[in-house]
C-alpha cells in the first residue's frame, strides 16, 4: 500500500556512453517518482538504467517529469479510470504485455521487469509484498469498502499465483519477502534473490538548527518530546495505527507522560480517528496530519519514529528515520526489522496485536533516549552507505550473470 514519502532529490547521474549492444529494459509499474516506497524504488532503478545510457521502456500510470526527459526513455502511459487502481489495473497488464511483446520482437535479449501482480509475463518479477500474507487478516470497514476489498484481495491472490507460476527470476525487497515467495507461494528458492532498497546518502543526523526549525514549522514546543508514525490511515488498519492510538490514549493517564504523539498519513479512517482523539479529549496530545509530503522535514522534528504494522514486506519509513538517526520502534515482523542488530532489538514489537507491550517499549525508549540516539545515528551511518544507486546496479548485475546463465543453458540444450 502506498505511504506518504518526501520529496527529497535522487541526484541525477551523469549519462554515460556505452555500447548499444546493451540489451534494452521495459520496466512496468504503477509509478516512477519520489513519493511512495515501491515508486521510489522503481524510479531510482529506471534512473540508474537511464544514466548508464541503456534504452528503457517505462509502462506506467505515473512518472517524473525529468525521468521521463531522459535520452533514451520512453514512457508508455497508462490510464487509471476514475483514479481507480481496481480498473487501472487490467489496462496497465495489457500494454505491458504489449510493449515487451514489441521490444522483444526487436531485441529477443530485451529485458522485461515488472512489479509482483501488475503484468503477467514471463521475466523478472520484483516483489515489494505478497499479497496473499498482507491481506490475511479479516476484511474491515464500511460494507462498501468490505465488498470492494474481497473483490480486490480475490483478484489480486488469484493473479498472484499466476505471476508466480510465471516468473523468472524474483527479486524480493527483503528476506521475509523472500521467505513468503518460497513458503507461501511456492517458488523454487533457486530463483529468489534478495536486494534490500536503497537509502538516501544524505539523508543523515539532524542538526539542532535544522531541528529547531521543522519544531517551529509544526508548532512543537520545546520543552515536549515528539513520536511520530507515517503511514496511510486505512479502513483495513494495517499500519498498525489503531494499536498506536490505545497505546497513546493508556500513556497520556499518566500526567508525568511527556511526550506527544504526530501521525502523518492520509485514508479513509482519517476521519474516524479525529473523532476518537476528539472523544478522548486529547487533541492537544495526539495530532493528525493528514497526507504529507513533508517526510525530511517531520523526521526532523521526531524524537523517535513507532511503525506498530501487522504486514510489511519492508519499510521504508523506518529506514528513512534511522538514516536520519531517529531511533524507530517497529513490529519484528517487518522485513526492515532483519537489519537491526541483536542491540536494537529492545525496540522491535513481536507481536502488533499487544498494546502492553507497545506501552512497555515506548516507556523504555523514553526511559533511556539519548542513550537510543546514538545507537541509532551510528545504525543510520551503516544503512546510508548502501545507496539507492547501489541498490539498482546490484539488480542489474544479478540480472545479468542470471541472463547469461540461461544463454550459456540454452547452448548446451541445443
Amino acid at each position: 500500500m502506498p505511504v506518504p514519502e518526501s520529496t527529497a532529490t535522487l541526484t541525477r547521474p551523469r549519462v554515460a556512453t556505452i555500447e548499444r549492444a546493451s540489451p534494452p529494459w521495459v520496466l512496468v509499474a504503477g509509478g516512477f517518482h519520489r513519493h511512495g516506497g515501491m515508486d521510489k524504488a522503481n524510479f531510482a532503478l529506471a534512473q540508474y538504467l537511464a544514466g548508464q545510457g541503456v534504452e528503457v521502456h517505462i509502462v506506467c500510470h505515473n512518472i517524473d517529469a525529468e525521468l521521463a526527459r531522459y535520452p533514451g526513455v520512453t514512457v508508455h502511459r497508462v490510464a487509471r479510470p476514475a483514479g481507480s487502481y481496481l480498473l487501472g489495473g487490467p489496462l496497465l497488464d495489457y500494454a505491458g504485455r504489449r510493449v515487451a511483446r514489441q521490444v522483444r520482437s526487436q531485441n529477443p535479449h530485451a529485458r522485461v521487469l515488472v512489479n509482483g501482480t501488475n503484468c503477467l509475463w514471463p521475466g523478472i518479477n520484483w516483489v515489494h509484498c505478497v499479497h496473499h500474507v498482507w491481506q490475511a487478516g479479516p476484511l474491515r470497514g464500511p460494507v462498501l469498502f468490505r465488498a470492494k476489498q474481497g473483490l480486490n484481495r480475490w483478484m489480486i491472490r488469484r493473479r498472484e499465483r499466476s505471476a508466480a507460476r510465471l516468473g523468472r527470476l524474483f527479486i524480493a525487497n527483503s528476506d521475509r519477502t523472500r521467505r513468503d515467495l518460497i513458503e507461501v507461494l511456492g517458488i523454487d528458492p533457486a530463483l529468489v534473490h534478495t536486494v534490500y532498497i536503497g537509502a538516501e546518502p544524505g539523508w543523515g543526523p539532524v542538526p539542532a538548527e535544522e531541528k529547531s526549525a521543522a519544531r517551529r514549522s509544526f508548532h512543537i514546543p520545546d520543552a515536549r518530546q515528539v513520536a511520530v508514525f507515517i503511514g496511510t490511515i486505512t479502513h483495513d488498519r494495517n499500519k498498525g495505527f489503531d494499536v498506536l492510538l490505545e497505546a497513546w490514549r493508556r500513556l497520556c493517564a499518566d500526567p508525568r507522560w511527556d511526550v506527544d504523539l504526530l501521525l502523518a498519513g492520509g485514508g479513509g479512517a482519517l476521519e474516524d480517528c479525529r473523532a476518537q482523539v476528539a472523544a478522548w479529549k486529547l487533541e492537544h496530545r495526539i495530532r493528525l496530519l493528514g497526507f504529507s509530503h513533508q517526510v525530511r522535514d517531520i523526521l526532523a522534528a521526531a524524537d523517535v519514529l513507532i511503525s506498530p504494522v501487522r504486514y510489511e514486506a519492508y519499510g521504508l519509513n523506518v529506514q528513512e528515520a534511522i538514516c536520519r538517526g531517529v531511533p524507530a520502534i517497529v513490529s519484528a515482523t517487518a522485513g526492515v526489522a532483519e537489519r537491526y542488530g541483536s542491540e536494537y532489538t529492545p525496540l522491535l514489537a513481536p507481536d502488533p496485536e499487544d498494546v502492553d507491550d507497545l506501552v512497555a517499549r515506548i516507556r523504555g525508549w523514553r526511559s533511556n533516549m539519548l542513550d537510543w540516539k546514538l545507537r541509532f545515528e551510528l545504525f543510520g551511518a551503516a544503512l546510508r552507505d548502501y545507496g539507492w544507486q547501489d541498490m539498482a546496479r546490484r539488480m542489474v548485475s544479478m540480472v545479468d550473470q542470471e541472463s547469461a546463465a540461461d544463454s550459456i543453458s540454452e547452448a548446451h540444450a541445443g
